[in-house]
Order: structure tokens, then C-alpha cells, then sequence
């Protein structure tokens, strides 16, 4: 038989640190938590609406003129305390604002939980600052009334204005908000406890993900226990018993797994001149040439005066002149598969701003080598 030799390798700390790193290119670096991908069907947050007045203002709420609800809405909340305004006074409610009041009810959320309101004016208030919202009723889309908010609100904007006319605004001080500003008094009941199966819906839909994600859950937990219904949803048999559903849900949600890669898309935004381009989008073979032709146009206006003894008169003779420059852009070629990197690095050869971009991007799109949705929002 023929000999063996053993190799002893040291464990030093370089040696280890490579290995470490090693394992660490081993994993899937894009592994994401099923609950940052998707959300449990009828677990979702419930808007509410309500109408209030802010009061304790310094002379900067509604006028009479241009805001009379204000002045209704005073009337009858000094009627429901008992107060009646004689005949013939007229309110003048420049300390008053009236709002409305807007907030997000969450799931699960009981009697006497607190949530943060928003409150924004209505009418020509120049402030809320320094204001109380007074107790307004909070209502969803049944009309029920599911909360009551009251509190002094938190402005983050600033008015002043001076006697000339002079003004300076900071932020909005029109609108503010009341951390934990609204007591719960409904809950909303879900389906979470009454149904058998329960519905995951990816927040992106993609068929590719939606498999991977019902691969997981079965390799977890136990085949047919998840199934892929469409590009979005994917339903899973769960524990009718509200405790082990609840622990059933928390394992399910850390599980990890590797989205799919994003739709190639080029998104533009028209107003603002800001490109998005994702990792996914590909550029076929082209060459692109991109130069701007600049015409500068300046006028020279150029005055005749004659001699003291000549008896003319001083003429101004206006002259143009005319300029035409074109940069010197290079052309550079776009070789097959050229990924994103590439891409951004070619166009910053030469030069080229958001809007040449822009342009550059759409005769891409026109010659068909950009292998992506083009979007312009």
C-alpha cells in the first residue's frame, strides 16, 4: 500500500478569518424574511376621519367672512354645554380653527389603546400653533365611530408677519399632529381567528417569488402545507386554536428566502429629471454618439454720433452676432449584456447630464437594444 501524508494546517487567525469569509460568500446574500415580503390577508390598518375645532389660538384661525362653518360649528358646541348665544350676537372666532382630524387604525387594536392623529385646517387659518383640538369623534367608512382624539397639537411650522406686509413661513403651521392623541374605542374584527387557511399576499407580486415562498413554508414545516394560487397569494392550512396560530404565523414570517430579480425597468421621472435604473436591466449591442449643438446669440448695440459742426444726427446701429459650437462628445459602443455598472459608466464618459440621459435611454429604447420597460412618470 502506498504511503499517505498528512497535512497539518495551522489555525491561525488569518487562516480562520478566510474561512469565515468564505462561508459568509457561501450564503445567500439576498435572503429576505417572509415578512418584509409579504402581509397576512385582513391583517391591515383601517383609516378614520373626523371634524373638530382647534381653539386657544392667538388671533391666527378661521375668519367670519370666508370660513362661516367655523361659526356654526361654535354655535353648536356652545349648545351642547348649555350655553345659548343670544339673538342677534355674531361669534367672531379668530382663536378658532376648524380641522379635521385623520388617523390610521391598526389591526388588532383594543378599547383604550392610544394612536397619533393628524390635524389639518380646513378653512384660512394662518396657525395652529399653540393650539387644543377639542374632543372630536373618529369614523370609518360604516360611520361608526371607532376612536376619540383630543390633546394640544405638536405644529412644526412657523408664521410671523409684519405690520408692512412683511412675511416669513417656516414648514406648514396649518397642520400638526397629537402623538397617541386618539383613545380606541372599537376594534375591528379580522378573519386571522376564523378562518381554516390563511392568505399570504406578496407586497410585489411575482410568480417566481410566490413558488419560492411556498417552497419554503412546505420545506419548513411539511408538504401541502402551502399552496401558490396566483402570482400574489399563497395559501397556507393553519392551527384553528388562536395560541398555536399565533406561534404558527411567527415561525412562518422569519422564515428566508430568495426573491426573485425585479422586472427590468427604467423608471424617469419628467418633473424632477431623476433616472432609476434597476440591477436587472441589459443593454444589446449599440453604439451611441450623444453631442449638444450650442447657438449663442448676443446683440451689440453700436452708436454713430457725428462731428459738433456736421448737423447729423447720433444713430444706434444694432448688431447681432451669431456663435455655433457643438461639444466634442466621443462615441462609445455597448458591447452584448452590458449590465448596469457599464451602462452608467459609459454615459458618464461623456459627460452627459440627467436629461441627455433621458434622451440617450429612449433612442436606446427606440433602436431596441434596452432590454427593459422604460416608464416615465
Amino acid at each position: 500500500m502506498q504511503g499517505f501524508t498528512r497535512c497539518v494546517v495551522p489555525l491561525t487567525r488569518p487562516f480562520l478569518a478566510a474561512v469565515l469569509g468564505l462561508l459568509v460568500l457561501s450564503l445567500p446574500v439576498q435572503a429576505e424574511r417572509i415578512k418584509d415580503l409579504a402581509s397576512i390577508q385582513g391583517v391591515r390598518d383601517n383609516p378614520l376621519l373626523g371634524y373638530g375645532l382647534v381653539v386657544g389660538l392667538d388671533g391666527s384661525g378661521d375668519k367670519v367672512a370666508s370660513s362661516p362653518f367655523t361659526r356654526q360649528s361654535l354655535n353648536s358646541l356652545l349648545t351642547q354645554l348649555g350655553i345659548v348665544v343670544p339673538p342677534g350676537v355674531t361669534l367672531n372666532p379668530k382663536n378658532v380653527a376648524a380641522v379635521t382630524v385623520h388617523a390610521d387604525l391598526p389591526a388588532f387594536a383594543k378599547p383604550g389603546h392610544r394612536i397619533d392623529v393628524t390635524v389639518s385646517s380646513i378653512g384660512d387659518a394662518k396657525s395652529l400653533r399653540g393650539g387644543s383640538l377639542l374632543m372630536t369623534p373618529l369614523k370609518g367608512i360604516d360611520a361608526k365611530v371607532y376612536a376619540i382624539a383630543q390633546g394640544n397639537l405638536v405644529v412644526g411650522g412657523l408664521s410671523a408677519e409684519g405690520a408692512d406686509g412683511s412675511k416669513v413661513t417656516i414648514n406648514i403651521p396649518s397642520a400638526g399632529r397629537i402623538p397617541g392623541g386618539a383613545s380606541v374605542e372599537r376594534s375591528v374584527p379580522t378573519p386571522f381567528g376564523r378562518a381554516a387557511k390563511l392568505t399570504l399576499n406578496l407586497r410585489s407580486g411575482d410568480f417566481t417569488t410566490v413558488q419560492r415562498v411556498s417552497d419554503a413554508i412546505n420545506a419548513a414545516i411539511g408538504a401541502g402545507t402551502a399552496r401558490a394560487i396566483d402570482s400574489t397569494s399563497v395559501e397556507v392550512n393553519a392551527p384553528r386554536d388562536p395560541g398555536q396560530r399565533v406561534g404558527f404565523v411567527a415561525m412562518i414570517e422569519n422564515l428566508d428566502i430568495d426573491p426573485a430579480q425585479a422586472v427590468a425597468k427604467v423608471i424617469v421621472n419628467s418633473r424632477t429629471g431623476t433616472v432609476v435604473i434597476n440591477s436587472t436591466v441589459r443593454v444589446a449591442p449599440a453604439a451611441v454618439s450623444h453631442g449638444n449643438l450650442v447657438v449663442t446669440i448676443s446683440e451689440n448695440a453700436q452708436v454713430s454720433q457725428p462731428n459738433p459742426l456736421a448737423g447729423g444726427n447720433t444713430v444706434v446701429n444694432p448688431q447681432s452676432d451669431v456663435a455655433v459650437e457643438e461639444n466634442g462628445k466621443r462615441m462609445f459602443v455597448f458591447d452584448p449584456g452590458v449590465t448596469l455598472d457599464a451602462l452608467v459608466r459609459a454615459v458618464n464618459q461623456v459627460g452627459a447630464g440627467p436629461s441627455d440621459l433621458v434622451a440617450i435611454l429612449e433612442a436606446l429604447k427606440q433602436a431596441g437594444s434596452l432590454r427593459a420597460e422604460l416608464v416615465v412618470i
